[in-house]
């Protein structure tokens, strides 16, 4: 029997283009499958932290409004929004009113480790809108939006547990001064503090001062933080999924955070985690899951947004999730390969698999921030 030509090529086409769909369709994770292991995760962590208000002790006595317990909780908001579980808005709940809606060092100081728990209070007025959940913060950050002073964010991790809240407060009362001075301070950090932390050739950002050249690593390159940029990156997401698309200096950040995201795309390993010193590998490398959750977060979200070429960022994307899905998180939902807290790629080594990260919360949080925008990448 004679087959038509024509008819041979537009099977041909269909069948390519099927198998196209088939392949890009296979390299998203199951919606369900995601949930099921972000809710492995939080629940191990409430298990041990069924009190959201006790006190972290550990060299010292914590409250627990402390910026660490406030990743978690921004992360969980995310993933609140998504499932609307009811005990994890009773949960963030609990943790506000046991910490009486106050920030770490008190409405006074201006320290940014300290307002990142305001941003969770602000989006939990915004749920049930109890004026005692916002007056701290509103305070706080008022003092510094009423200040000339503009060289606090000395450290780029302060650009995330910072910044957001002045876009929140901006939103809510529709006023353009929350969002000068969110910029007046990131201008600082990027292009002044050390000389700019922000290397504009190489599209990534110095941890601070101390790291700016002439500080390299043993090899002579850059030292480039994994979470220190993953803070960058996370910030400029929460601000731009904040503020309008037509507020002033979207586009800058739009911009900056653009470029970060092509810088790091091609310094992923080949096991699909980054580095803790992202320019060299040789350089504490190896498997670190905060620093890579942050980037699989900004990655999706910016395919969410169609910002972001799926053909480049999928792939790289999914399986930055599936690895940490498959090496980090344990069968009872312990994260592993968490760097604990500190300000370079040597603090908190070596990392393992089975290794409990000085503060559990953070991690968990930049965890649940990635899952988020996974499981909300679209298949078209």
């Amino acid at each position: 029997m004679r087959i038509n030509p024509s008819f041979l090529r537009i099977l041909t086409s269909v069948l390519i283009l099927g198998g196209h769909m088939m392949a890009s369709g296979q390299t998203l994770p199951d919606k369900a499958k995601v949930l099921k292991d972000m809710e492995l995760a939080n629940a191990y962590f409430v298990k041990k932290w069924p009190d959201p208000g006790l006190p972290i002790v550990m060299d010292k006595v914590r409250t627990s409004n402390l910026w660490t317990r406030a990743v978690y909780k921004e992360g969980l908001m995310e993933f609140y929004k998504i499932t609307k579980n009811p005990s994890y808005l009773a949960y963030m709940t609990e943790w506000g009113e046991r910490n009486k809606w106050g920030l770490w060092f008190g409405k006074e100081s201006r320290h940014a480790d300290s307002q990142l728990a305001g941003l969770t209070y602000l989006d939990l007025y915004l749920i049930d809108q109890k004026p005692e959940r916002i007056a701290d913060i509103k305070y706080n950050i008022d003092k510094m939006v009423n200040s000339d002073k503009k060289n606090d964010w000395t450290w780029i991790d302060a650009i995330e547990m910072s910044m957001p809240v002045f876009a929140k407060l901006g939103v809510m009362y529709n006023d353009n001064r929350y969002f000068e001075k969110m910029h007046e301070l990131y201008l600082h950090s990027r292009d002044v503090e050390g000389g700019g932390l922000y290397n504009k050739t190489e599209k990534l950002w110095w941890r601070d001062k101390d790291f700016v050249p002439p500080y390299k690593t043993p090899d002579g390159k850059n030292c480039y933080w994994s979470r220190g940029n993953g803070w960058v990156v996370a910030a400029l997401v929460k601000v731009m999924e904040i503020i309008p698309e037509n507020s002033p200096h979207y586009n800058e950040y739009k911009k900056d955070y653009l470029d970060l995201m092509a810088a790091l795309l091609p310094l992923q390993r080949e096991d699909a985690f980054w580095n803790v010193s992202l320019a060299d590998p040789n350089h504490f490398g190896g498997k670190e899951l905060s620093g890579t959750a942050l980037f699989c977060y900004g990655m999706a979200w910016g395919m969410n947004k169609g910002w972001l070429d799926k053909k480049k960022y999928l792939k790289p994307t999914v399986n930055a999730w599936n690895a940490m899905v498959k090496d980090g998180l344990h069968t009872d939902g312990m994260l592993g390969y968490v760097q604990s807290t500190g300000k370079e790629p040597k603090d908190g080594q070596p990392l393992s698999y089975d290794k409990i990260a000085n503060f559990e919360d953070y991690g968990l949080g930049c965890f649940l921030l990635a899952g988020t925008e996974i499981y909300n990448l679209k298949k078209k």
